[in-house]
């Protein structure tokens, strides 16, 4: 599988200005992902961003950035901007990452690219909710699928809504019974990863926006009101979280720091 990721980048952020430009290790947060995507075994790795701070922290770090209009709705417009002007070919894998997951898995972009085909233009993945609080909590998003492993409907609210089991109970998520039905409950966590043809990234700006895509805030219900699909690879992996708040920041941070000198710590030791 031949795939480029592009990583929409913008400065503006009520929680955390900045964000991209974040230092983590002596490195911008927006470089520290780039970094990760490189290993996924993309063929190219490109930032996309209206911003020229951002420009010139890629270019200092030998990261290709590629310069977007200012106007546009979404990450997934901004990339389909630059990933135009590539020249790619209607069948390329586009896969967008998001600049604030400076710990996403390179094996999960790869393995979610993998996912497009005839027939499928997008994918996305997801991974099995451990905790009623999380299925119950409507800032983690649900999925549902099908038999072909493609989504039938994200949403905030509870989904599949286990009658029986949550009539009893709220406070434990149903067991399955035995790994071969593990699939029959289990509420799955949408990742927001997202891999593309160019085709249907070319086509997705000029899909008008959807009603349910309104109500429940979640841009990717537009591609399912209009009749495509979305294959989602479900990993056993649990992410690491991306960075949205200050204390986010922190945790993430502590994955970049300098692990102490063995030779100075053996020194220390024998005084």
């Amino acid at each position: 599988m031949t795939f480029t990721v592009i990583i929409p980048a913008r400065l503006a952020s009520t929680r955390l200005p900045n964000k991209p430009l974040a230092d983590l290790g002596g490195r911008p947060m927006i470089v520290r992902v780039a970094e990760r995507a490189a290993l996924s075994g993309a063929a190219r790795i490109i930032v996309a961003t209206d911003h020229h701070d951002i420009f010139t922290a890629c270019q200092q770090h030998q990261v290709e950035v590629a310069m977007t209009r200012a106007d546009h709705p979404s990450g997934t417009d901004r990339i389909a901007e630059v990933a135009a002007s590539l020249g790619l070919a209607d069948d390329a894998v586009v896969v967008n990452v998001q600049g604030d997951e400076p710990l996403i898995d390179p094996g999960l972009i790869a393995a979610t690219a993998g996912h497009i085909k005839a027939g499928v233009p997008m994918a996305t993945a997801a991974h099995a909710i451990e905790s009623a609080q999380d299925a119950f909590n409507p800032n983690v998003v649900k999925v549902v699928l099908n038999k072909a492993g493609c989504a039938m409907y994200f949403s905030r609210a509870t989904i599949p809504w286990h009658r029986d089991a949550f009539a009893r109970s709220r406070d434990v998520l149903p067991e399955a019974h035995g790994p071969e039905h593990a699939n029959d409950y289990a509420p799955l966590r949408h990742i927001g990863l997202y891999a593309y043809s160019n085709h249907f990234l070319q086509l997705y700006p000029t899909l008008t926006p959807s009603p349910v895509e309104r109500i429940e805030a979640l841009e990717q219900l537009r591609v399912l009101w209009h009749g495509h699909s979305i294959a989602v690879h479900v990993t056993s992996m649990l992410p690491e979280a991306g960075v949205d708040t200050p204390d986010d920041l922190l945790r993430v941070r502590k994955h970049f720091e300098a692990p102490p000198d063995s030779a100075l710590v053996q020194s220390i030791a024998s005084l």
